[in-house]
């Protein structure tokens, strides 16, 4: 059996426990789901290799991936790739051609693989400006652009393979495997240096927590490959010998998970949001017992704990509202879904006892790029899962919560550092303990839950300190509220900016009969949508302290969004971003 300690291990250890599964990568083209086999993965690989090695690839050069959609042809380059000694160096294909130009130059990658014309469009904006990129191919075809299948062709003759071994044979566990610009909310991007060792590790001392059927289960993969969480999962994915299907794009998600009908997804949260709330939308549209039914339902989901520990007269109810409610959910989101991960940004606990209850538990995660990235997971199993936490640390690394709360990361996912960065690097892992910059506890059970960011934290005038992620994911509750960024740094009380629903909006002014009006603007100003989102705030401040509650809000037109630049491509807050774009609508709020 193959033994795993760098990332191009891990098809081979497929092949070698599964034999070779006939869909481990599937991607669908014009309409139709084109499947490659394990076996056919590392044919494909190899020749990658064997192709970059006629082209002059040296042990430590940079390539470049950027590719709008996950698709099979980035995990052949990625094997490829590594396996020469080379590294690669995926980048998010909606971030600025300034972003662009930063990166393709800072990480000095030779060749750019992109995936389509829009992206292809991006990098030639650019191209006279990223001399050391020698040439572009994309994966699809492009008129004009060099293809991807020329490098298969290239290298389709095996005489340079025992070349290609012995590249494999000198790679190093320790050595460099990848470097993932991280989005970031301020500044210009940092280049994370991920080893092979880091990456292989997370996996290995993950494996223990994802309670899949090993060679039997089935994922629909649409979360950005060129994240490391999504990337690690894929990892993962082979190692349990999971069929991977790719998503075609995040609208299609819902059809995608009808035809393929996975059993396991990751998310981020505001996706699971987004579920809930179109499942929601349908019940209110339901009338007389059906629609009694549903809320009841949702009411019982809503005060969800595991293991039983609501008692018999709880559980039996659930079993009925399982059966003539939350199967229904299931069979919407493809009928064989069991297990959902969520990471990225906090997961609102009423999202974690309601998917629970339908029988399609979200295992919350924990961690960060810079610890390739779990730190720790929840778990259905023997207890270990609990809502409201990030679970339990995973095995081989270990947490410390220093005096001022910060949770501190030791272990070997912890990165290598900040490429060209020491002084950065040397800021942030001192000791060899990685500090994450989130704040957190451990409950009585060992199980970690995060309160906030510490640079995010703030002090108002008064001398309180406000946590305003914590604030935010309690006011996205409503329906009403799709973005939420709590201000007031050094001002008397908290305040926020809202970006509304405005779809649920509309829907709510229908059924009630109020004119809303018909666009963004004209709805931010609707005195009745700004009463009745008062009703939210004002209903939704009372889980906080009176020093914490939202005193003043105002409404943006705007729909917040990566490419509108409030978001990252993670869809966290771009807080200086989102504060410099509404200075005005600050000022009106506290002068």
């Amino acid at each position: 059996m193959t033994s795993i300690t760098r990332l191009f291990d891990f098809p081979y250890y497929q092949q070698d426990k599964y034999t070779s599964i006939p869909d481990a990568l599937t991607t669908k083209q014009n309409g139709v789901w084109i499947k490659t086999s394990t076996q056919e993965y590392i044919a494909k690989a190899n020749a990658v290799s064997r192709a970059l090695l006629k082209m002059n690839v040296q042990k430590d050069d940079k390539i470049a991936i950027i590719s709008t959609n996950n698709r099979t042809e980035w995990n052949i380059m990625d094997i490829g790739v590594l396996q020469t000694g080379a590294q690669t160096v995926p980048i998010y294909p909606t971030i600025s051609e300034d972003d662009y130009e930063y990166i393709l130059n800072h990480s000095g990658a030779i060749y750019c693989f992109v995936s389509d014309a829009e992206v292809l469009r991006k990098v030639n904006l650019i191209r006279n400006k990223i001399p050391n990129v020698k040439e572009v191919y994309s994966f699809n075809e492009i008129e004009g652009c060099k293809n991807w299948n020329e490098l298969l062709i290239h290298g389709v003759d095996t005489g340079n393979q025992s070349e290609v071994e012995d590249r494999k044979n000198n790679v190093k566990t320790e050595d460099l495997a990848t470097i993932i610009y991280t989005s970031g909310t301020t500044g210009k991007p940092k280049g994370v240096m991920l080893s092979h060792k880091n990456i292989v590790s997370n996996v290995l001392d993950s494996a223990s927590r994802i309670p899949f059927e090993a060679g039997k289960s089935r994922a629909l993969s649409f979360l950005p490959i060129c994240h490391i969480f999504e990337r690690m999962i894929l990892y993962l994915y082979q190692y349990y010998g999971v069929s991977v299907y790719f998503g075609e794009s995040i609208d299609k998600i819902s059809d995608n998970l009808k035809e393929v009908r996975p059993t396991v997804i990751t998310a981020v949260p505001r996706l699971l949001e987004k579920v809930y709330d179109k499942i929601y939308a349908k019940g209110t549209e339901l009338t007389g017992i059906k629609k009694k039914l549903f809320f009841w339902a949702i009411d019982l989901g809503l005060v969800y704990e595991p293991y039983g520990k609501n008692g018999f007269w709880y559980e039996f109810q659930l079993k009925i509202a399982r059966k003539l409610i939350f199967s229904k959910w299931k069979e919407g989101l493809g009928g064989n879904l069991d297990l959902m991960v969520s990471g990225s940004a906090a997961l609102q606990p009423r999202l974690a006892r309601v998917f629970a209850a339908a029988e399609i538990p979200v295992m919350e995660g924990y961690g960060l790029t810079e610890t390739s990235p779990v730190i720790s997971v929840n778990d259905m199993r023997n207890h270990g899962f609990k809502v409201g936490t990030v679970g339990k640390v995973i095995d081989n690394v270990e947490v410390l919560i220093a005096e001022d709360g910060e949770i501190l990361c030791k272990g070997p996912n912890v990165m290598m550092g900040y490429y060209k960065d020491e002084k950065l690097t040397n800021e942030v892992i001192t000791d060899g303990y990685f500090h994450t910059g989130d704040i957190g506890i451990f409950d009585e059970e060992g199980f970690l839950k995060i309160t906030d960011r510490k640079k995010e934290m703030f002090k108002t005038s008064g001398g309180k300190y406000i946590a305003p992620q914590l604030i935010e994911n309690t006011m996205k509750q409503s329906r009403f509220i799709e973005q939420i960024m709590v201000i007031g740094d050094g001002q008397k009380m908290p305040a926020a900016f809202i970006q509304p629903s405005f779809d649920f909006i509309k829907e709510w002014g229908v059924i009630h009969g109020i004119d809303v009006g018909k666009s963004n603007e004209e709805i931010v100003s609707n005195e009745k949508v700004i009463a009745r989102i008062q009703e939210e705030i004002d209903s939704l401040n009372e889980k906080f302290g009176n020093w914490e509650k939202i005193k003043r809000f105002e409404l943006t037109p705007d729909i917040w969004s990566i490419e509108g630049g409030q978001l990252t491509p993670t869809l966290k807050l771009k807080r200086k971003i989102v504060m410099e774009k509404y200075i005005d609508l600050f000022h009106k709020i506290y002068n």
